[in-house]
Order: C-alpha cells, then sequence, then structure tokens
C-alpha cells in the first residue's frame, strides 16, 4: 500500500490510536497500522542474530496488528544514550516515516524515556519499544482476573522510571494549600500515585494467588504435568490433543496468556496438565516477575514437559531461553520430557521434493540420533497437530506418571 492509500486509510482511524492489538469498541472497524523495525548490532553481536531477532519481533508486531513496512538496522559499539540510533540514522528514518506516513515505529531493545522522547519528536509518530508491545499483546489477551492484575502491574512497573521522558509537562512547580504541600513537583506525585498503585496490585495478586492456592489443593493428590516452553512452538495443540478439550490455540505468539488445566486419563491413570504462558528472548525483567504467580503451576507441578517446535531453524536458543528462564524460576531440577512437536512442518520446510523417501528417513534418522545425543534419551519427536508418534508419547508421557505416583505413594497400591 502506498503513501495515497495509507493517508486515505488514515482519515478513517478512530481515536484509539495508542492500543496497537486492542480490540475495538463494536461496530467500529480496526484500522490496520504499519510500522518500521529499528535495531542496532553491537560488538558482541553477529548480523544473523539481530535478522533474527527482527523476524520475532515483526512476528510480534503482526500479532499486535501491525504491518511491517521498513527494517532498519545500524552497527553501534553502543546505543546512543539520547536517539539509541546515530542521529543520521535517525534523520533518514524521519524522512521515510514522513514519505510513507507510517503509524509507529518499533526498536527491538528497550528505550529510556529521555530516549523515547526524543525520538517522538524527530519522527512524529508513535514509538514502542520491545517490551512495550509485548505488554500491549498481553494485555489484549489478558481474560482472568489474574492475568488483567498481571499485566497491569508490569505496565505501572515499565511506566515508573519513563515518566520524565513521556510527560515533559510535570516538570513545573505545583502546591500550596490544599495541594500537595509546598515544593512538590506534579512529576513526583504521579510518580507517588504510581507506586500507590502498584503496591495495590501486588496487594491484589496476593489475594488472587491466596484464592489460587486453594484451588490447587482442591485438586486432591493427583500427579500434575506442566506444558512449558517457547511461545508459539505448539503447547496449546498439544494440550487439546492430550486433554481432548479445546483450548484456545492461535499461530500467534502469546495465544495463550491465561493457565489452563485440564485432567488426563491415560489407560486408567489419571493426572492433571496445565498450559502455561510461553517465554521469548528478550523478556523483560519485570512481566517475568509479574507472571511468576502465573507459572506457580509449573513450580507445582510433578512433571515439565518441555515443548520445542523442531521445524524453527532457531530451536536450540528457544530451548537455551527456556532452560534459563526455568532456572530463575529453579524448577530446572524437576524430570522433563523435551518434546519435539512440528515434525510434520519440518519435513515440508527441509525436505526436497527431488530426494527420495530413503534419504529423508535416514537424514530424519540422523537428526533425532544428534539430538538424543546433545539432549538426552527423554526425548520424543512428534506432531501434536496431524497425531504423528503421539500414541508412543502417550505410553512414555504414562509410564513418568506411573513413576511419580510410585514415589510419592511407595507403601500403597492404586487403583485407578
Amino acid at each position: 500500500m502506498g503513501k495515497r492509500g495509507r493517508k486515505k486509510e488514515r482519515d478513517f482511524q478512530t481515536d484509539n490510536t495508542w492500543n496497537i492489538g486492542e480490540k475495538q469498541k463494536k461496530g467500529l472497524k480496526q484500522r490496520t497500522e504499519h510500522a518500521a523495525l529499528v535495531a542496532i548490532i553491537q560488538q558482541n553481536q553477529s548480523e544473523e542474530e539481530v535478522t533474527e531477532y527482527l523476524d520475532e519481533l515483526q512476528f510480534l508486531a503482526e500479532t499486535a496488528g501491525a504491518v511491517t513496512v521498513k527494517r532498519v538496522v545500524q552497527k553501534l559499539a553502543h546505543p546512543n544514550q539520547q536517539t539509541f540510533i546515530g542521529t543520521g540514522k535517525l534523520a533518514e528514518l524521519a524522512a521515510f516515516v514522513e514519505e510513507e506516513q507510517l503509524d509507529l515505529v518499533i526498536f527491538d531493545d528497550d528505550l529510556s524515556g529521555k530516549q523515547t522522547n526524543n525520538i517522538e519528536e524527530a519522527l512524529k509518530c508513535k514509538i514502542l519499544d520491545r517490551s512495550s508491545l509485548i505488554l500491549d499483546i498481553f494485555a489484549s489477551r489478558a481474560r482472568t482476573a489474574q492475568s488483567k492484575t498481571q499485566v497491569e502491574l508490569a505496565q505501572m512497573q515499565y511506566l515508573l522510571p519513563r515518566l520524565r521522558g513521556l510527560w515533559t509537562h510535570l516538570e513545573r512547580q505545583r502546591g500550596g494549600i490544599g495541594m500537595r504541600g509546598p515544593g512538590e513537583k506534579e512529576i513526583e506525585t504521579d510518580r507517588r500515585i504510581i507506586r500507590d498503585k502498584i503496591s495495590q496490585l501486588k496487594k491484589e495478586l496476593e489475594k488472587i494467588d491466596k484464592q489460587s492456592q486453594t484451588q490447587r489443593k482442591n485438586r486432591g493428590e493427583m500427579i500434575r504435568v506442566a506444558l512449558v516452553g517457547y511461545t508459539n512452538v505448539g503447547k496449546s495443540t498439544m494440550m487439546n490433543t492430550l486433554s481432548k478439550s479445546a483450548v484456545f490455540a492461535e499461530n500467534k505468539l502469546f495465544a495463550t496468556l491465561d493457565t489452563t488445566v485440564r485432567k488426563v486419563v491415560l489407560e486408567r491413570m489419571p493426572f492433571l496438565l496445565s498450559d502455561t504462558v510461553g517465554f521469548i528472548r528478550k523478556l523483560p525483567h519485570h512481566l517475568v516477575e509479574s507472571f511468576k504467580s502465573t507459572l506457580d503451576e509449573t513450580r507445582e507441578s510433578d512433571i515439565l514437559l518441555h515443548v520445542v517446535d523442531i521445524a524453527h531453524p532457531n530451536y536450540e536458543d528457544h530451548i537455551s531461553t527456556v532452560t534459563s528462564t526455568l532456572r530463575e524460576l529453579k524448577v530446572d531440577d524437576k524430570p522433563t520430557m523435551i518434546v519435539f512437536n512440528k515434525m510434520d512442518l519440518y519435513r515440508e520446510r527441509y525436505f526436497d521434493d527431488f530426494i527420495d523417501d530413503e534419504t529423508k528417513k535416514e537424514i530424519e534418522e540422523e537428526l533425532k540420533t544428534s539430538i538424543i545425543k546433545k539432549y538426552g534419551k527423554n526425548c520424543m519427536f512428534v506432531s501434536a497437530i496431524s497425531n504423528e508418534n503421539m500414541s508412543e508419547f502417550r505410553n512414555e508421557l504414562k509410564k513418568q506418571v506411573e513413576a511419580q505416583y510410585e514415589i510419592r505413594y511407595p507403601y500403597q497400591i492404586k487403583f485407578w
């Protein structure tokens, strides 16, 4: 779509322009926003690595409802403290934004309030960084009181250090009788209001957590299995296949935000299966902190099913990201089965039509052998959507659950 088309489309935009991906009110047509992505290649990074990050950022933008028009990459030893990228590159980007009449520019790294303010002044459009984009997606996906409170808490924690850069008009003095006391600035009052709000949200989360703990206690003495993994690897599809339920699954990042728990019975062997929020590289720390209560299902589980998208070219990096996050949550010592999902998609992407079936089989066996050698024997290769190898996977999972029952009840014989 060219400049005129975007300009014509802009004429019909609604007032809600600062929440990309947010559901519009009934009866209003949601307008597609057009974005440019910006990243820098630092000394300790390669061009390929930054390209991968930008691919992921583009997928995040699409999930939020934006169309990527341009990518801007610059080699810098470190980010510019004032404008993140160099002033010359910023001027080029400003000219492009004006010419193409873009709606927003998304940066792959977190921006300070000062940087956001300077960039916004130069580009004259909406500015987002990776954290604010993820927060926007989380806000649109939140359905339960717990996830909504967690998202709001993360937003407040993100906003607090950026007040000065976002609203410079708050610098002026206000005070006097009936106001806030002599000498207190508006920005100081806003900080105090946000801190009070953060404190209130934390108390609300504690209350919700106690209710969740009570719910978990009421689930009885069954073994718990948690699905963990990178975002968009097929955890919800796996959940639907195993539990024969209808959990929301979509080919978008963070399709699942609220933890879902289902009872599953494999050959009269019952257990509880939970689907948790997916992990991602460069996940903001305050977001991890806010969602630790959601990940309590992972902490209290007996077995972890680490789902991996084997068709993704960077699945090894995804495994590393999930492993480090599990280590941070102190659950990396639990029995874990690594489930390499989307084998059908792997063949579709990497097998040429001219390769005969025998060669394909050999390549596949070599892949499985190398993975087992690297990650251990406790690996399964399946396709949840086409039900490939799911019978063998269910049998192996049943053995794992049975072993956990024997550990928990060594002197009891269970008749399920």
